[in-house]
């Protein structure tokens, strides 16, 4: 599989509903970032579906890389 490309070198702050469903792209190449808009489409990649557990304001990974996937764990620094 390739790599993701890094669609923001930083994370995207975004503000979510408790209880919501929500699809953070994994491949990087959504023009709707944070959220995927089916660019991955014949790239082996594939959204991540989350539910958000609180409403209030979430940081979104950006590059793409975070080990806490959808969320902003500060990988963006080593790129």
């Amino acid at each position: 599989m390739d790599d993701p490309v890094c669609a923001q070198k930083g994370p995207y702050d975004v503000p979510v509903e408790e209880g919501k469903t929500y699809f953070w792209c994994t491949c990087g190449r959504s023009g709707d970032q944070p959220f995927c808009d089916g660019s991955h489409k014949g790239t082996g990649f594939q959204p991540l579906k989350f539910k958000a557990g609180a409403s209030g304001t979430v940081a979104l990974c950006g590059c793409k890389r975070s080990g806490k996937k959808p969320f902003c764990d500060g990988s963006h620094e080593d790129l």
